[in-house]
């Protein structure tokens, strides 16, 4: 049995006790991190990176991650969630993807690398393809990821925040995981949705180097002897 498939027998066995028989029903089966080269994943038992809370058993909620230090920076939070999967499995749900991403930000929507799919790799190698590879026509079991690629200068720090909730708040680039047959008869709807937003602020102000304010004091010093000469031959 394959170290992935491992992972899905031991984090699906630990999934089923929140399970209830209310339509619509969500669950967070894996997750994963990769946050400028350090990865964090959930078969480890590491703890989930970044502030704030996702609930426990649907994985809802929304995190945040501080930048401080200059220079570039990477960011993957990688999601499998399942919807009602005690009633109709998770083999029936698609995703989708909503908007233009924004610039150095990358996402991906795939089967989880259970049997196929290359998501799980991608977190790991800090590197998303951009690509759904699940839309509507072709169900299955979804999982989606969120990236990020900035550069901070000297000054300037940045904080990251990463939102899963079954209501859309966002009118900016965001993903979809879709289960058109939900509820005990199968005729309701349930998808969650995932965005992602950047914000950087400050910025260093430009002070000039000690040789600099040298020149810049004898140029003042010239200009005021010239003037007094001028004043003086007058």
């Amino acid at each position: 049995m394959s170290s992935r498939l491992s992972r899905f027998v031991v984090l699906l066995s630990l999934s089923f006790p929140f399970m209830s028989v209310q339509a619509g029903t969500i669950n967070l089966t894996d997750w994963a991190f990769n946050i400028n080269g350090d990865i964090s994943e959930a078969y480890l038992g590491d703890p989930m990176p970044g502030s704030g809370s996702l609930d426990a058993s649907t994985g809802l909620g929304t995190l945040s991650f501080d930048f401080l230090a200059p220079g570039s920076h990477s960011f993957v939070g990688f999601f499998d969630m399942d919807i009602d999967a005690h009633l109709n499995t998770y083999f029936n749900e698609f995703g989708a993807a909503h908007g233009t991403a924004g610039a150095g930000q990358s996402w991906q929507i795939d089967e989880p690398g259970y049997v196929f799919g290359s998501i799980y790799d991608n977190t790991l190698a800090g590197s998303l393809s951009n690509s759904n590879n699940l839309p509507s026509g072709t169900p299955e079991d979804v999982s989606f990821a969120l990236g990020w690629d900035f550069v901070l200068a000297p000054g300037e720090t940045a904080q990251l925040f990463l939102t899963l909730s079954h209501v859309l708040d966002t009118t900016g680039f965001y993903l979809e995981q879709v289960d058109h047959e939900t509820g005990p008869d199968f005729s309701e709807s349930t998808s969650i949705y995932f965005w992602s937003s950047l914000e950087i602020s400050g910025g260093s102000v430009a002070v000039p180097e000690p040789a600099s304010l040298g020149l810049l004091a004898l140029g003042l010093m010239l200009v005021a002897s010239r003037r007094s000469g001028t004043r003086q031959a007058r």
